[in-house]
């Protein structure tokens, strides 16, 4: 007697059918028809995918290459449309390769071409959407090219896939995976040698990838919101990680992809333990999530919490990944309830990354509506939240009542996201412009610099003027011909004044430097009785010079300014200058001034040197006006100054 239960194909869910006849009697035929088709359906581990764009490209190799996986890369010769460039370089090495190449992927990596100038790699696209691009690097020995050294870069039309890279290993081989979004109808891959060096690849994939890979929103965190522009973005994958599980080979995937085991990423595996169930058992539901997600491999292994009852209250599951600080990431996590619950709304987890909660209390069951089924959440983590270049993925139990206190991981995908630069490798963009903060950091600096250094500049110019300024002998500013306003009492009674008066009609001021007695020209009026024509022992571009006496009896020589000469306001500023500065015995002494009703008056030492600078000026005048003659008379008169009274002198210079 057999009774055929409720099947579901567990792989595809088109493919999934059941029959109900509990309690019904089937004929032997026909239910030989149904186990082999069973076993039919059982052998399909992945739907079907079938690329409207499959370029396979295994570069240097003169024949078709084909991999364990069923899919055939081509020769150069084959492809040879596809690149423009003068250069045909191949390198090929069958012997002594690294045991650490992949034995699947081996053949790939005994060929590569080589590169010195800037070839194009250039594809027609049938259709536009996502692409897969896979790039295979390894540096075989070769006595001509040390691929070691090989420094270069690889971009597409609008992003930098990488640059200045280079494989300095020659053990392992090096394996990139990108998404890039096409919308036009061609695709070109640059590769560009640095300076000096040369490029060199092995193997190239240009390949469709599913429109429902990657949707266009995640969940971003820090601030938890919806996050909408990864269609204009490129994707690098960085980690695709098998949590609980072995490695999933492009064997056992659809798309071609490998998953490799989170042990080396679990960060405290004593506090978690491995479970599995038949993949068979996994079920996708009639939504998004499809073995093109995952591979029912992936989500029939998982972590869970190790004696979760026993487990302190805020113990987490944590996986930690090494990533780049200048680009934002997406991160991708694979659950399926696989804990052998046996009712919904048992499991309740928390997700956190980089300690920023994702998701609080999520309940599988309400996503799923069963139990063992495929569910995954993209998250969307900025750079900004990347402090010590790594990702922390965690997951923990809510300790809610009503759940089980355990959490559980089946796997999660950590892919880099283009940066301003349009770049998945560094901030240069495809134009070899630095697009990073740091170009703007730099532009600051170098104003800040500049503006630092004209502060200082001007800070070492005040200083130096004011200490040139204390230094400066102390004076009076003397303004001519204005009225005195004596700023102290004792300035307008004979003693010594540095104060300031305002300028005269001319507009002009002088600045003896040292302080000089200040005479009233009351005084002066006394000490030359009333500037008495007798008194007169010269006359000048200034005007008059007359002997006085002072009160006290000192005899003294008077020059009094004329107001309407302005070279007699010159002489009168350069001399009030000069001689406050200068003190020597064979020079004048200037004692005093008055400037009072706009009077111009140097009072000076009455000595025969006076006399002597007198006489002097009447000998230049002499000599201009009569020559010779004059010249010699002036001597004669100078000989005898000394002896001569001021009338005497008066009349000879009234003779000149």
């Amino acid at each position: 007697m057999f009774y055929l239960h409720p099947f579901h194909h567990p792989h595809c869910p088109t493919l999934a059918m059941g029959v109900e006849n509990k309690g019904t009697r089937l004929k032997p035929t026909f239910i030989l028809f149904l186990v082999i088709l069973h076993l039919f359906l059982s052998t399909l581990t992945k739907c079907s995918f079938t690329p409207h764009v499959n370029y396979l490209l295994d570069c240097g190799s003169s024949h078709p290459t084909q991999l364990t996986d069923g899919r055939t890369f081509k020769s150069d010769r084959e492809t040879i449309s596809l690149l423009a460039t003068d250069e045909d370089v191949q390198i090929s090495l069958h012997s002594n390769i690294s045991p650490f190449v992949p034995s699947s992927f081996l053949p790939l990596y005994q060929t590569a071409r080589v590169f010195q100038e800037e070839p194009t790699y250039s594809f027609y696209i049938s259709k536009t959407g996502r692409l897969w691009v896979r790039l295979y690097f390894f540096p075989l020995s070769n006595p001509s090219y040390n691929l070691t050294s090989a420094v270069f870069s690889v971009q597409t039309t609008h992003h930098v896939l990488l640059h200045e890279f280079s494989a300095r290993n020659n053990d392992s081989p090096v394996f990139k995976e990108y998404l890039v979004n096409i919308s036009d109808n061609s695709f070109s891959l640059k590769f560009k040698p640095k300076k000096n060096s040369f490029a060199f690849i092995n193997a190239i994939e240009v390949v469709s990838a599913p429109d429902t890979l990657i949707s266009d929103s995640a969940t971003a965190l820090s601030p938890l919101d919806k996050f909408k522009g990864l269609f204009n973005s490129a994707l690098e994958v960085s980690y695709r990680i098998n949590v609980g599980g072995p490695t999933i080979t492009p064997d056992d995937d659809t798309l071609a992809r490998t998953w490799e085991t989170d042990g080396s990423y679990n960060i405290f595996p004593q506090g978690s333990e491995t479970i599995s169930v038949s993949k068979q058992g996994i079920k996708y539901p009639h939504t998004r999530v499809t073995p093109l997600i995952a591979p029912n491999l992936v989500y029939a292994s998982a972590v869970h919490v190790k004696n979760a009852t026993a487990t302190r209250p805020n113990f987490n599951l944590s996986w930690m990944v090494s990533v780049d600080r200048s680009n934002s990431y997406l991160i991708r996590m694979h659950l399926c309830d696989i804990i052998l619950s046996k009712s919904l709304n048992h499991l309740y987890l928390n997700v956190y990354i980089n300690g920023i909660e994702g998701v609080s209390v999520l309940n599988l069951s309400s996503q799923t509506k069963a139990l063992a089924t495929a569910f995954y959440q993209d998250f969307v983590l900025n750079k900004r939240d990347i402090t010590n270049g790594s990702i922390l993925v965690q997951v923990g139990p809510t300790h809610l009542p009503q759940g089980t206190t355990d959490a559980i991981l089946n796997g999660f995908e950590v892919m880099k996201i283009s940066n301003i630069a349009d770049s998945l490798d560094g901030l240069y963009s495809v134009d070899g412009k630095y697009k990073g903060p740091c170009s703007t950091s730099m532009e600051i600096k170098i104003l800040a610099y500049v503006g630092l250094a004209l502060a200082v500049t001007t800070i070492m110019l005040l200083v130096i003027t004011c200490i040139r300024w204390k230094k400066r002998p102390q004076g009076v500013l003397l303004p001519i011909h204005s009225p005195i306003s004596c700023s102290r009492k004792s300035s307008c009674g004979g003693s010594t004044t540095s104060s300031s008066r305002k300028s005269n009609k001319h507009g002009h001021r002088v600045t003896p430097q040292g302080p000089k007695r200040f005479f009233p020209f009351g005084e002066m009026q006394q000490a030359t009785n009333n500037f008495d024509e007798n008194k007169v022992i010269g006359v000048g571009g200034f005007g008059k010079v007359y002997l006085g006496t002072l009160k006290d009896g000192t005899k003294v020589a008077i020059r009094r300014g004329s107001g309407n000469s302005e070279q007699g306001i010159n002489e009168f500023r350069t001399e009030l200058e000069m001689l406050s500065k200068l003190r020597h015995r064979h020079l004048v002494s200037l004692i005093g001034f008055c400037d009072e009703n706009s009077e111009m008056v140097l009072v000076y030492m009455s000595t025969w040197l006076m006399a002597l600078f007198v006489l002097t000026s009447m000998a230049s005048t002499s000599l201009i006006c009569h020559g010779k003659r004059g010249l010699k008379y002036a001597l004669v008169q100078l000989v005898g100054c000394t002896t001569s009274t001021p009338a005497q002198l008066k009349a000879s210079h009234t003779v000149m």
